[in-house]
């Protein structure tokens, strides 16, 4: 039994291992080039509510960018803070700015993606830049995204911004979320299909073209869910349109969550949209705890029981399972601590699903912003989840 476990350990932690190191040499940073400046404009998208600790931040790091035409737009989702004074007063100063309210939330929306609909029919240019209020951009930014767009047939690009994590649980989750997109995507397979089965993004940063956003139905396809970083660009695909990953690391940052609460109920609020589904969440516990759990629980049966071929097995199975997470340590900036944490890690992102599916099944509401959303929402019979969609890639 335990020579069984220690082969099974091995194979898991493999595929993973060897799709992550693949994937890296596809998931590319945007690279800038200096030979010219492109034509295209940028609306520059900020859905905000409450967001009076973040919104001067992020709307000055996107007017620090250079070399590129844009505009920013925020809509003020009925804050009760300073958020909209304070996108006012940057619009008294600077003309690209302009601030707009959201109507009253109508029944069967979630309230970013009801924003995020809102900001699009503002927008005046080709490219939309939807970014959170959390987001700061790198002052290059927006002139990589221009450039990249020109030459790409993509409709629709996202990538993961660089992630601030300072408390322990965000160190110890936060990192999952490049883990489980490299580890279990085939970035090839999705470059070329319209699959919507390979979709995948982060709602952090989205870039899509107007023209594709609208005839893709945009926010107003995904009204219903609260995990836009998958369904948005499942939609694209739907209608057709390709869309693709870069890595964001170099030109936007964000701290996603700050302390343990909120990382919890950050994770959970879409994971039932993602990994948390009754049919994908049984397929990722095998695979997530079989090759990056059960490798650290059979080598100490496998010693104790002196079985030399078991111990070989578990401890190949171990290197495995680390290579990912020492490989996106080195490349994402993240916490090395954290990737030699990587089983319990594990064990608390399964935590999280099995608790999020569980309260589903009890008709327990996600919430979130301090609105609570039915669950009957997530039960779209357009809702088509990712494989690879974890439920740590929206925001």
């Amino acid at each position: 039994m335990i020579l069984l476990a220690s082969c099974i350990a091995l194979v898991l932690a493999a595929i993973s291992a060897a799709l992550f190191v693949k994937n890296l040499r596809l998931y590319v940073p945007l690279h800038r080039n200096q030979t010219g400046i492109p034509d295209l404009a940028v609306s520059v998208l900020i859905p905000a509510r409450n967001e009076s600790e973040n919104i001067a931040a992020v709307i000055q790091s996107v007017l620090n960018n250079k070399d590129a035409s844009f505009e920013v737009i925020v809509a003020d989702d009925h804050s009760d803070d300073g958020t909209a004074a304070i996108v006012q007063s940057f619009a008294a100063r600077d003309g690209r700015v302009r601030l707009i309210s959201t109507p009253a939330l109508p029944s069967g929306w979630n309230g970013k993606q009801h924003a995020c609909y809102y900001l699009a029919k503002a927008a005046a240019n080709p490219l939309l830049c939807f970014i959170d209020a959390d987001v700061r951009l790198s002052s290059d930014s927006i002139v990589k995204i221009t450039q990249s767009m020109t030459a790409s047939d993509a409709a629709l690009i996202s990538g993961i911004p660089f992630q601030k994590t300072e408390t322990w649980l965000e160190k110890l989750l936060i990192p999952l979320i490049h883990f489980v997109l490299l580890g279990y995507l085939p970035i090839d397979r999705m470059r070329s299909t319209t699959d919507p089965a390979f979709a995948a993004g982060c709602g952090q940063l989205l870039v899509a073209r107007k023209h594709a956003y609208e005839a893709s139905g945009g926010h107003a396809a995904i009204r219903y869910t609260m995990h836009d970083g998958i369904k948005l660009p499942a939609a694209f695909r739907k209608a057709r349109f390709k869309t693709d990953l870069f890595d964001a690391t170099q030109i936007a940052s964000v701290r996603m969550y700050s302390g343990a609460s909120q990382v919890w109920q950050g994770l959970s609020k879409n994971a039932t949209e993602g990994m948390a589904t009754p049919k994908l969440l049984p397929i990722f516990t095998v695979l997530l705890f079989g090759g990056h759990v059960l490798p650290f629980l059979a080598l100490p049966f496998a010693v104790a029981h002196r079985h030399l071929a078991a111990t070989a097995l578990a401890s190949a199975a171990i290197a495995l399972s680390y290579v990912p997470r020492i490989e996106g340590a080195i490349r994402f900036r993240q916490s090395m601590a954290s990737a030699f944490l990587h089983p319990f890690g594990i064990l608390t992102l399964l935590a999280i699903q099995w608790t999020a599916l569980t309260k589903k099944s009890l008709g327990m509401s996600p919430s979130w912003r301090g609105r609570s959303y039915s669950q009957t929402a997530s039960n779209d019979p357009r809702s088509e989840s990712s494989l690879v969609a974890s439920g740590t890639t929206g925001h």
